[in-house]
């Protein structure tokens, strides 16, 4: 067949490890093959960030306001362990928390039904994405240990001259603190987007914080959700047949519990990082998990929502064959692909990445599954390695687009 062709770049950003090796398998086995693949390429390893101070890590998130889609590679967030290893100059930060920084935008994460696998909750039939504001919070948090009595205070000096001050807590002893903050111009970006992600998706909409607690930080969350809906998406939410609804969060857990699924559940920053793992989880595995980043003005980045699978890798580097799962890095392409099939009109691009989509679901469901889905079936079938999942999944796709 005559490879398809793209018009536009996506912001392709490799990674670490395990997941960096499934990356380029990817590409030669599934993409290359049959698509004349377009990026613009952005190292994202972290020796390459360590080597560039990781501005290339911000030059890739400008590059996706540029072209409006990228697709990203698993990543190393370092520890101090991660310094010493790979003999890093400091402990850079989170490449996923600056891209989100950078866009201004929502995760939504959602589990893929695999065949075979029950979910760990009988009533959840229809899977739950959860939307996660990707910005501030305790991602952006100033610490602070103290070793000895004193006054802990929050402050804020306005242009104006105006000053604020609050006593957080007069300490007897030592002890810890922190500083986190939110932004305006993001929490309204994070409501808007979880909107129109679900008038586009046809799903209720649910949001849930502790502003009993947190009375002020979580009641801006609150009333801007409220806000909006009430003045822009009431009516387009009646119309579409859906519905939004806020509870508090220990109790939006206990009705995600009961439900049936199918929601959109949209949280905070950390709220969400947590719940997102539970939810994949009781699905199946984080590596069956769609996950793509949407900012309020239209940009796309498309991710795996699990770690570089490092104890893979080691064996991987021992010579070992591994059977890594690589089903959420292979949604994350297609994903991106059909994004950019979308937004250019090109229908056999968005059509290869239906295709991709469905061959990796057919492969499973035929039993050619790796060793973390073969744990979860029963009767439990004999697992491959990823080389031979990857080239059943080929075998599949190849029949698909007739070739």
């Amino acid at each position: 067949m005559e490879k398809i062709k793209m018009t536009t770049p996506i912001v392709e950003m490799d990674g670490d490890e395990m997941t960096r090796v499934l990356w380029q398998m990817i590409k030669d086995e599934l993409l290359t093959p049959f698509v004349e693949l377009n990026t613009e390429y952005y190292d994202l390893g972290l020796v390459h960030r360590d080597e560039t101070d990781d501005q290339v890590t911000v030059d890739a998130g400008n590059a996706i306001k540029k072209y409006h889609v990228g697709v990203k590679c698993a990543t190393i967030t370092p520890n101090a362990q991660r310094m010493d290893e790979y003999h890093l100059k400091k402990m850079w930060k989170s490449p996923n928390g600056t891209i989100r920084g950078i866009l201004d935008g929502t995760v939504f994460r959602t589990p893929i039904p695999t065949p075979g696998i029950k979910t760990y909750i009988p009533s959840w039939t229809s899977p739950i994405t959860v939307a996660r504001h990707g910005y501030g919070d305790i991602y952006k948090d100033t610490e602070m240990r103290v070793t000895e009595p004193g006054v802990a205070e929050l402050v804020f000096t306005g242009e104006s001259g105006k000053v604020m001050r609050e006593t957080i807590y007069n300490f007897e002893c030592g002890g810890v603190l922190q500083g986190a903050y939110n932004k305006d111009t993001s929490i309204i970006s994070f409501a808007r987007s979880c909107f129109e992600f679900a008038l586009a998706e046809k799903k209720d909409l649910w949001f849930s914080t502790k502003d009993t607690i947190m009375k002020k930080y979580d009641g801006f969350f609150k009333k801007t959700f409220e806000d909006l809906y009430e003045n822009e998406y009431k009516e387009k939410f009646e119309k579409a047949g859906i519905t939004y609804f806020y509870t508090l969060i220990d109790d939006a857990v206990a009705r995600v519990v009961r439900s049936n699924g199918g929601m959109i559940w949209a949280l905070k920053n950390y709220d969400g990082d947590v719940m997102s793992d539970m939810i994949s989880t009781a699905f199946g595995s984080l590596a069956m998990m769609t996950s793509v980043l949407v900012s309020a003005d239209g940009n796309y980045e498309y991710e795996a929502a699990h770690g570089t699978v490092t104890r893979h890798y080691y064996r991987y580097l021992k010579g070992e064959k591994t059977s890594t799962n690589p089903v959420a890095t292979i949604f994350a392409w297609s994903g991106a692909l059909k994004k950019r099939g979308e937004l250019d009109g090109n229908e056999r691009l968005t059509q290869f990445g239906q295709f991709l989509e469905d061959a990796t679901m057919e492969t499973i469901a035929d039993g050619v599954v790796t060793g973390d889905l073969a744990a979860l079936m029963d009767p439990k079938p004999q697992s491959v390695t990823s080389e031979e999942f990857i080239g059943g999944i080929r075998e599949r796709l190849a029949k698909k687009l007739g070739c």
